[in-house]
């Protein structure tokens, strides 16, 4: 036998660490790609503010000079002529209009630019300007448009003021700051993927290393612990976890080593009993009573395999199903107390029961449990001693069934093991050699069954108390 018999990963799976690394780079993408937007954004909205607020100025200025100077009309031309021209960094272009729709003014070239259709609907004065809009020009120049009227729209004296800025040059930038921040992305995307696959490695490398441990273990090396060496915090639990179920299975491992040599000890002496009678009978020929002596011998064999091989089925069937009803515990003791008062008064014991009530048990297995606990009593007690049976309920409602005789004990080092199949104490073997060893290991599966425990305390040379605790059904 052996645990190293493990399966290997099923292909297609992701191992952990590409799992990991997919996760962590799927964050840093989130993060990244929210950062890119958010700063695109902004750039896009301060660029769009400063050059509508441009304009607005502009608007501004150019109805304080109509409002200054309005029958001259220098001061005016000067600036739509000639200042948004000549201006290197914000190249603008202006035309004024009457309340007749009359060209007035207009910067060179801005009627084949920006006509006067592409421009938003006006706003009635200049304290009530919005944003402007985009338009594209020719040699595909772009332009931010807007117009205000100056004065009253309904007076005769107001003029409409349309401007289109040349954002050229913004619109480049702008482009230019996509292209960036998509390689920024794409650089920022490919690292993070680098980075989190090599930190990955690296911090995932003491679950290698304790799964490494973990496999150097098999049926051989069982007394060796993976929880020798320093982990990380996380893998502590998991290490002290796996030697828990090292410790358990190694005592399942020894137990069932002991099992099986208590198993083949059981077998092996009715059989070589047996073995010895068949050839003491075929030695010679022998009168009728010997041999129905020997059979009669035989008989006894035959009936201690028969019960060995039923108590064993009986523990093999872990999972059978049992039939709880609500059932006079008391009138079953006292029925078991008869039952086997019979062999207890060919010693001189005594059998007494105190108690009574309902309990909810299969009554099949509550009269094995008990029969067990009291044939066995009635062996390891001797002649003229006593046996008291007392039904009692603790402050849950859970039923006691205290089992007590005045035998021979068992030592305190040997107590821990007595549900153990297959385990005798040395003294129950010098006194009984015919037991088995699986009473109380039946007991105990019995009331595992029903939900409950059982627990015993023992004296050498003063007695045995065993109790079954059934909850309260």
């Amino acid at each position: 036998m052996s645990l190293n018999n493990r399966p290997n990963p099923r292909h297609g799976t992701l191992s952990l660490t590409a799992r990991l690394t997919i996760l962590s780079t799927l964050a840093t993408t989130g993060v990244l790609l929210f950062a890119i937007i958010f700063q695109f954004l902004a750039l896009v909205n301060d660029l769009d503010f400063e050059d509508n607020d441009f304009i607005i100025e502009k608007i501004r200025v150019i109805e304080g000079i109509i409002n200054r100077y309005p029958d001259a009309t220098s001061h005016l031309e000067q600036e739509v002529h000639w200042e948004g021209a000549m201006r290197e960094d914000t190249r603008y272009l202006v035309r004024i209009i009457d309340n007749r729709g009359d060209v007035v003014m207009e910067t060179e070239r801005m009627d084949r630019i920006a006509p006067p259709g592409v421009f938003p609907r006006p706003a009635k004065d200049t304290h009530a300007i919005g944003r402007g809009k985009k338009i594209t020009g020719p040699k595909h120049r772009v332009y931010l448009v807007n117009s205000a009227w100056a004065g009253s729209e309904n007076r005769t004296s107001s003029r409409l003021i349309q401007m289109a800025l040349d954002v050229t040059e913004e619109e480049a930038l702008v482009d230019g700051y996509k292209q960036k921040m998509g390689f920024v992305f794409l650089a920022g995307l490919c690292l993070s993927a680098a980075l989190s696959a090599v930190v990955m490695r690296r911090g995932l490398r003491p679950l290698a290393e304790l799964t490494d441990a973990a496999d150097r273990i098999d049926v051989t090396t069982l007394n060796e612990r993976i929880d020798s060496r320093v982990w990380p915090r996380e893998l502590a639990r998991f290490a002290a976890a796996f030697d828990g179920m090292l410790n358990r299975l190694q005592n399942s491992f020894d137990r069932l080593a002991d099992s099986s040599a208590n198993l083949a000890h059981e077998i092996r002496t009715p059989i070589n009993i047996l073995r010895g009678e068949a050839e003491v009978a075929l030695s010679r020929s022998r009168s009728v009573d010997e041999y129905r002596r020997i059979i009669e011998s035989s008989l006894e064999e035959y009936e201690r395999l028969s019960r060995l091989i039923d108590n064993i089925l009986f523990l093999a069937r872990t999972e059978q199903q049992i039939e709880p009803v609500p059932m006079d515990a008391g009138r079953e003791l006292a029925l078991l107390r008869d039952y086997y008062g019979t062999l207890a008064e060919e010693k001189g014991i005594t059998i007494s029961c105190t108690g009574g009530g309902s309990i909810v048990a299969d009554p099949v297995l509550f009269q094995r449990a008990v029969g067990n606990l009291l044939s066995n009593a009635i062996r390891y007690t001797h002649d003229g001693g006593a046996i008291t049976v007392a039904l009692t309920r603790d402050d849950a409602g859970a039923a006691r069934i205290t089992i007590t005789d005045t035998g021979i004990g068992i030592a305190p080092d040997e107590l821990a093991r007595v549900f153990d199949r297959f385990f005798r104490s040395s003294d129950a073997r010098s006194t009984n050699p015919q037991g088995t060893g699986l009473g109380l290991a039946i007991v105990q599966s019995i009331m595992e069954l029903h939900q409950g425990s059982v627990s015993i305390e023992s004296e050498p040379g003063r007695g045995t108390s065993v109790t079954l605790i059934f909850p309260q059904g």
